[in-house]
Formats: C-alpha cells, sequence, structure tokens
C-alpha cells in the first residue's frame, strides 16, 4: 500500500494541475503571460534604447580619441621624418668615413702584406741558404775519420800533427837498443878467402889467429831451368801406325810452363795488384827477354786457380758455419761500368772467403756463408743482414764517424759530444777485458744507463729545436742509436763479440786495390774468379809456414 506521503503530494500535484488546466482553457493564463511579457519588453526596451545612446557616445569619444592620436601620429611621424633625415645624414658621412678608414686600413694591411711577404721570403731564403751552407759544409768536411770515405778517395787529407816533444837525441836506434841484424844465407858459391895486406905478409910480427871475419854480399837473379824431352817415334810398316813414349804430366804443347812460373805471374798479378801488361813485361826484363807470355795465358790463370782449390774453399765454408761470430760486409764493383757487388765474410779467427754477385740485398746475400750461418753477425748498418744469424752487433768504428760528423755539422747540440765520448769509453774499457772474465755487470749496466740518458737527452734538444731540413744526419743517427740500442752494446755482453767489423773492412781494401788496379772487369766471370782466389790467398796465409809462393806452385803443378 502506498505511502501516505506520497499520496498527498500526487493529490496537491493533481489539483494543481487541474487549476492551470482550467486557466489554459479559459484564456485567462494566456493575458496573464501577456501582461507579463510586455512588461518585460518595456523594460528591456528601455534598456536598449540606453544602451544605444551610450554606444553613440562612445562612438563620438572614439572617433574624438582616434583623431587626438591620428594628430599626435602624424606629428610623431613629422618629428622621426625630420629624426630620420637627421641620421641619414650622419649615416653617410659615417659612412664616408667608414669607407675611408676602410680604404685606409686595407692599404696598411696591403702593406704589411708585402712587408710581411718580403720579410717571410728574406726569412726563407735565408733558412734555405743556412740550410744549403750546413749541407755543403758537411759535404766539404766529409773525410774519412766522420763517414765512410776510405782515406784514399778524401780530397784535402788532414796532416797529422807530430806531438812528439823533442828530446836533442840523434834519430835512430838509441843505446842500448837491441838492433835487428840482417839474417846471414848459405853461400851458394865457393867461399872466397881474402888474402892479407902485403905490409902483414911482409912483417913477421903479425901472427895469424883463431878468428876469422865473415861477410857475405847476396844478389838475386832469374835462373831459367829449362827441361827438354826427346821421344822417337817409331812406325809401324804393316798398319802404318806410329808410336813415342809418354811425356810426363804437364808437357802436353811444345812449350809448357810449370808451376813455378805461373804462380809468380798470379801472385804478381792478383797479391801484387800488377796489372797483366806490367806483370808479363816484368818477367820479361828479369829473364832477358827470353820468356815472353801471352796476355791470355795470365788472364785464365784465375780460372785454373779457382777450379783446383774449390774443396780446400768448401771445407773453410763449413768450418766458418760453425764459428760463434762472424764479420759479413759488401763493396761495389764495376763490371764493363755495371755496378756489381763483392761480399765478404770472416771469422775473427782469420778465416774468409770472398763472393762475388750480381746484386744486393737478399740475392746478394744467396750463396754466400751469411745465408746459412746462425752466430752473431758483425756488420754495418745493413738491414738485409738482421734477417741472418742469431743476434747481431753493428760497427761502432763508423758510429764514432758519424757523431764526429754531427758534432761538426751540428756545434750547438750536447747528446753528440757526450755520446762519442760515452762510445769511445765503452771500446776501451772492452778492450781492457780479457778471457775468460767477461765485463762485470754492474759496469755494463751503468754504461747502458747513460746511454739511454744522453738519448733522452738528444730527444728534448730535437724537440725543443728540430733538426735541419739540410742536415737531418744527426737526427737520423739519434732514431737509429736508440732502435738499435741492443745492437750497438752486445759487445759488452759478450766477450768474444768484437766493437768493430774491422776485419771484413780491412779484406775488402785488398779487392778495392785491385779494383783501382783494373778499373773494371770485362765480364763478371773475372770478377768471380778473382773472389775465389782471394779467398784461397787468405785461407793459405794461416798455414805455418805459410810461403804462398811455394803452396801456389804446388797447386798449379
Amino acid at each position: 500500500m502506498p505511502d501516505t506521503y506520497d499520496h498527498i503530494t500526487l493529490m496537491c500535484r493533481l489539483k494543481a494541475a487541474q487549476r492551470r488546466n482550467k486557466e489554459l482553457e479559459s484564456g485567462e493564463r494566456y493575458i496573464q503571460l501577456e501582461e507579463l511579457y510586455q512588461k518585460e519588453y518595456n523594460v528591456y526596451e528601455h534598456k536598449i534604447e540606453k544602451l544605444k545612446k551610450e554606444l553613440a557616445d562612445a562612438h563620438k569619444e572614439t572617433i574624438r580619441v582616434r583623431n587626438y592620436w591620428f594628430q599626435i601620429l602624424e606629428d610623431m611621424l613629422r618629428e622621426f621624418e625630420k629624426a630620420q633625415k637627421r641620421s641619414a645624414q650622419e649615416l653617410r658621412k659615417m659612412e664616408i668615413r667608414a669607407l675611408n678608414a676602410e680604404k685606409q686600413r686595407d692599404d696598411a694591411l696591403d702593406k704589411a702584406a708585402v712587408f710581411r711577404h718580403q720579410f717571410y721570403e728574406a726569412a726563407s731564403r735565408l733558412e734555405e741558404e743556412q740550410g744549403k751552407n750546413l749541407k755543403l759544409r758537411a759535404q766539404i768536411n766529409r773525410d774519412y775519420e766522420n763517414s765512410s770515405i776510405p782515406s784514399s778517395k778524401a780530397v784535402r787529407r788532414k796532416k797529422i800533427t807530430n806531438n812528439w816533444e823533442k828530446t836533442g837525441r840523434r834519430p835512430g836506434g838509441q843505446p842500448g837498443h837491441k838492433g835487428h841484424c840482417r839474417k846471414r844465407q848459405e853461400p851458394t858459391q865457393p867461399v872466397i878467402l881474402l888474402p892479407p895486406p902485403e905490409e902483414v905478409l911482409e912483417d913477421c910480427a903479425f901472427k895469424k889467429t883463431a878468428r876469422t871475419i865473415v861477410k857475405q854480399m847476396v844478389s838475386i837473379r832469374m835462373v831459367l831451368n829449362v827441361t827438354e824431352y826427346h821421344a822417337d817415334v817409331y812406325y809401324n810398316s804393316h798398319t802404318g801406325e806410329r808410336a813415342h813414349a809418354a811425356f810426363p804430366d804437364g808437357v802436353i804443347d811444345d812449350v809448357n810452363y810449370d808451376g813455378s812460373i805461373r804462380a809468380f805471374l798470379f801472385l804478381l798479378n792478383n797479391d801484387c795488384c800488377t796489372s797483366i801488361d806490367k806483370s808479363r813485361v816484368f818477367l820479361s826484363d828479369l829473364t832477358g827477354g827470353k820468356l815472353n807470355i801471352s796476355k791470355g795465358m795470365i788472364s785464365r790463370l784465375n780460372r785454373e786457380f779457382a777450379l783446383k782449390t774449390e774443396p780446400e774453399r768448401r771445407s773453410a765454408y763449413a768450418d766458418m758455419l760453425l764459428s760463434p761470430v762472424m764479420h759479413t760486409d759488401c763493396t761495389n764493383a764495376r763490371e764493363n761500368g755495371k755496378s756489381c757487388q763483392v761480399y765478404v765474410c770472416a771469422t775473427p779467427g782469420g778465416k774468409a772467403l770472398y763472393f762475388a754477385r750480381e746484386k744486393k740485398g737478399h740475392e746478394g746475400v744467396k750463396g754466400t756463408v751469411t745465408e746459412d750461418y746462425q752466430g752473431i753477425l758483425v756488420h754495418d748498418h745493413d738491414i738485409t743482414f738482421y734477417n741472418y744469424g742469431a743476434d747481431h752487433q753493428e760497427c761502432l768504428a763508423h758510429i764514432l764517424r758519424y757523431l764526429k760528423a754531427s758534432i761538426e755539422n751540428e756545434p750547438d747540440r750536447t747528446w753528440n759530444k757526450t755520446m762519442h765520448a760515452l762510445v769511445q769509453e765503452m771500446v776501451h774499457f772492452r778492450n781492457g777485458c780479457r778471457q775468460p772474465h767477461g765485463p762485470d755487470p754492474e759496469i755494463v749496466s751503468g754504461f747502458e744507463k747513460r746511454y739511454r740518458e744522453i738519448l733522452e737527452t738528444a730527444r728534448k734538444e730535437y724537440e725543443n729545436i728540430p733538426a735541419n731540413d739540410y742536415y737531418k744526419d744527426g737526427y737520423n743517427l739519434f732514431l737509429r742509436m736508440e732502435k738499435y740500442m741492443h745492437n750497438h752494446l752486445l759487445f759488452l755482453h759478450d766477450i768474444r763479440v768484437p766493437a768493430t767489423n774491422n776485419e771484413a773492412e780491412r779484406l775488402l781494401r785488398n779487392y778495392k786495390r785491385k779494383q783501382a788496379q783494373a778499373v773494371t772487369f770485362r765480364s763478371f766471370e773475372s770478377i768471380d774468379y778473382l773472389c775465389q782466389c782471394m779467398s784461397m790467398l787468405v785461407l793459405m796465409r794461416l798455414e805455418d809456414p805459410a810461403n804462398i809462393y811455394d803452396r801456389v806452385s804446388r797447386i798449379f803443378g
């Protein structure tokens, strides 16, 4: 059942709705609404008229204010135009001044650029001339003391001053000095007894003593020893065969020369570096013109000697491979004006082999002892040799020369002087060490420490003042000594290793002397045979007794 309150509410709403319905049906409600609308319409109409009036007043005021600001704006525009004209005039003046200033500045910059260009050009020319001067001075001052140029090729030989002080004594052997007497020879002629003076024979007071004074006159002459063989020829009447006695070995031609003559010409040409023409003329003079040997025969001696001594060179090759230390070097040779190379391998014991090669580098090393060697190699700074052997020692004689050149051409630097003194000190120290006691490890460590300190000094000096473009030998030497420090100081750690490569260089001088005499060889085979012969001469001198002439004579037969 619905709630009583809700029922009453609904009844009230119903009655109100019935009342409004009656009013609508009778038209009374419409009249009330129309009257209400008319009142509100009148109110709003009044408000609209009032607002229209206010709007008209506001519009008038707006026009007045606008006209006022337009006047003000026109005034401001006139003032702005005047100010703009004044500013434009000032701007034109300033532009003219700026253009003038810019022109003056450009002129000044052009002049400065010209002066700067002239300065840079002059400075560049000065630096270039100084560099050229340094380079030319370095080239002029190059000699056997500061480069690899041999003393024989020096243009200006330096006079070595004699530092000995005069003592007032006569030259020659001093009292108490043991003289070197001439060796007495066995007489080849009957002894000649000189008769006494006539005054001695006539005076009976002179008596003969047991003492006899013996003096010799030694002379030399070339004596031809000619052995002639005769062999009767027999004829077989039935077969027509002819026969005769066999001649001894070596007797082939009508006139044959034995090993003594061949050895004489061979040594004269190769060991004494006498030309073929001078050798044959000298032999002809010695024999009173009886022997006139052909140039072809002398030229063939090297080939003959090289072929007969090949087994001995092979044996020396094998022995050198067993040496713990070996020297190696190469030099330029000439074949009909073309360049080729001569390599030398030598052991500290004196064994040495020469090799002729057409090219340098690895092609030149092929076939030499260096190719198969597994010990310590002593050489100059040739990068090719670093690919062979177990370890390496660079020649410090070259390092000293290069340091001296750096001292002469870079006098303002200090590292080259201290390094030169250090290298000399290390070499003298090492020469004073004797086997079996090697250098003291502590002293060696001190040398290495000083070596590194000098290199650090060099680094700072070249960073502060870079090397001249025309002379970079000193800087390159510093880089080389830094990179190959171990190979420069190996001789301090191993008593067997020498500090220089003088052994190989002395051997190469023998070839250079022959090269200077021959000037150029006609074929590469000639150089090859010469190298083989020179190798044998070096090996023969190691024999005891080393009578080269007799040995060469026996080889020629």
